[in-house]
């Protein structure tokens, strides 16, 4: 059997193929034919090189080990994302906290009790990673930090997209019922895009399973929350 895949997909690309393998060499007993047979023995895997490359056969252990390095080791865009999202979901948390005090008493104030209650678990996720990867906040993503104003933060040295500016925020806290909800629908929809254009970037860009888990949750949740959010503007 020959499985294929890119060098550059995520890591869970990599084990499905490896899951495959493995219990195709259960059934078979690893008589495949000698086209099929790897350097080490048994079915070979199929790594295409990037464009220009030449395609590479490995071994079922070699694949395994290739596996295992992009598991031991994130990449500079998962450690991009983790730090830059911290801010970008703190920045969501000052917007619903203001949404206690000023929205009307209606669908507004609801919804920003949800994603508080979904945001702050995920910072605490988000955090719980970089400690068990050995950084701290502040390193890995060039963000800037801006404290508890949840101002336009930087990431990798440039805007992160979908960030309220200072001026946006300060209009927001000047805002109170009807008003305030419909600023606050319009800037909370551009910050869920952002987290949602984020998070496909490290999809694409990065290699660790666990980053890869919280950017989809990420993408789905928010991608829903917009849809719901311009039905109520």
């Amino acid at each position: 059997m020959t499985v294929r895949h890119r060098s550059w997909f995520p890591v869970r690309a990599l084990a499905s193929a490896l899951a495959a393998l493995t219990a195709l060499t259960a059934l078979t007993g690893c008589e495949d034919g000698p086209d099929d047979a790897a350097p080490g023995g048994g079915p070979s895997v199929i790594a295409p090189g990037r464009p220009g490359e030449a395609a590479e056969t490995l071994s079922p252990e070699e694949a395994r080990k290739a596996g295992e390095t992009l598991r031991d080791k994130p990449s500079a865009a998962d450690f991009s994302y983790v730090t830059g999202m911290i801010e970008h979901h703190r920045q969501a948390l000052v917007m619903t906290d203001l949404a206690e005090e000023h929205a009307g008493p209606g669908k507004v104030r609801r919804l920003a009790d949800r994603i508080a209650a979904a945001q702050g678990p995920e910072i605490s996720a988000m955090r719980s990673w970089l400690k068990r990867n050995g950084r701290d906040e502040g390193e890995g993503g060039g963000h800037q930090d801006h404290g508890e104003h949840g101002g336009h933060g930087g990431h990798g040295g440039a805007p992160m997209p979908g960030m309220a500016t200072e001026e946006q925020l300060d209009e927001l806290r000047q805002a109170r019922g009807e008003d305030f909800d419909r600023l606050f629908l319009k800037l909370m929809i551009a910050h869920h895009r952002g987290a949602v254009t984020m998070a496909r970037d490290v999809t694409a860009d990065g290699r660790d399973v666990q980053v890869q888990e919280m950017a989809g949750d990420v993408a789905v949740q928010q991608t829903a929350e917009i849809n719901r959010m311009r039905a109520m503007s």
